[in-house]
């Protein structure tokens, strides 16, 4: 019997969580902890969601396992249907798209996201780029962030390299306020903008402000954590609480869909390490 879990798995399960059942839900390249998360989502309490892969944009593949990259037609097996790129936005455009799943470089209090460039003012790295990402975090109805690199290490000179940054030195990804602290909706925008954003050290969402909140912990992790690992003050909820580990028939699950342990390479070394007891709980839909 499955006893306990990993990190991954818990910050896998934590994604899963913030897909509805009936979205319409678009992931992008190089993510194998979101590909599992949206994969999981489908087969347990989303039976109905609309899943549209990154790189083929198979509409509701059913791969057997998860491949080492994301741009492999392995993953679009089973697929109902494949859409253009063009498609895809023109879906966003109307408002169909439910969820986007977004990362960055840096990921500011707002939800900003930057994939381009760091350096302000002046370039001092130039970073892939966003794709799409610019177009449809103003279009999709909700997105969900994450990263696994939270923790800001310290460097030789005791400097510390923040992940969540109290400003982004570009804005890729639109959040809920631009650089000058004006509201997504002046623009006129679709989407609600960033919903939740899932991290190694725990779960933040959004206030109606729009300014990043933590609202729930690792069992292995402290607010201290947080906030020393974050480069501005970290408004908390009410009663921060704690991350639930899954059940385990979806670890069984994530690991059936997994078995090359893929979603690893997302995960820094240190916390590799980590594991979570499994507790009993009502079993999801597998």
């Amino acid at each position: 019997m499955i006893a306990s879990c990993t990190l991954g798995e818990m910050m896998i399960t934590a994604l899963t969580r913030t897909i509805q059942d009936g979205e319409l839900v678009f992931h992008g390249f190089g993510s194998p902890l979101v590909q599992l998360a949206m994969h999981v989502a489908k087969r347990t309490h989303a039976p109905r969601m609309g899943l549209v892969a990154g790189a083929t944009y198979g509409v509701d593949p059913a791969p057997r396992f998860l491949t080492p990259t994301s741009n492999d037609w392995a993953m679009d097996q089973g697929a109902a249907a494949s859409l253009g790129i063009e498609e895809l936005f023109d879906l966003a455009a109307a408002g169909r798209l439910g969820r986007m799943f977004l990362s960055g470089l840096q990921i500011d209090r707002w939800g900003n996201c930057n994939v381009t460039a760091l350096g302000a003012p002046r370039m001092a790295m130039k970073l892939p780029g966003g794709g799409g990402g610019g177009n449809l975090s103003c279009d999709a109805q909700r997105v969900t962030l994450w990263t696994p690199a939270h923790r800001a290490e310290i460097d030789a000179k005791g400097r510390r390299r923040f992940r969540l940054v109290e400003a982004c030195d570009f804005i890729t990804n639109l959040g809920h306020r631009d650089a000058a602290g004006r509201p997504r909706k002046a623009y006129g925008h679709r989407g609600r903008g960033p919903q939740f954003l899932v991290t190694e050290l725990g779960l933040f969402d959004y206030e109606a402000d729009g300014h990043m909140r933590l609202v729930a912990l690792y069992p292995d992790t402290t607010i201290e954590d947080a906030q020393e690992n974050t480069g501005f003050a970290l408004p908390m909820a009410d009663r921060v609480g704690v991350i639930a580990p899954p059940t385990r028939s979806v670890v069984d699950l994530i690991r059936k869909l997994d078995p090359l342990r893929v979603h690893e390479k997302e995960i820094r070394p240190v916390d590799l390490k980590r594991r979570f007891d499994l507790v009993e709980q009502r079993e999801e839909r597998a």
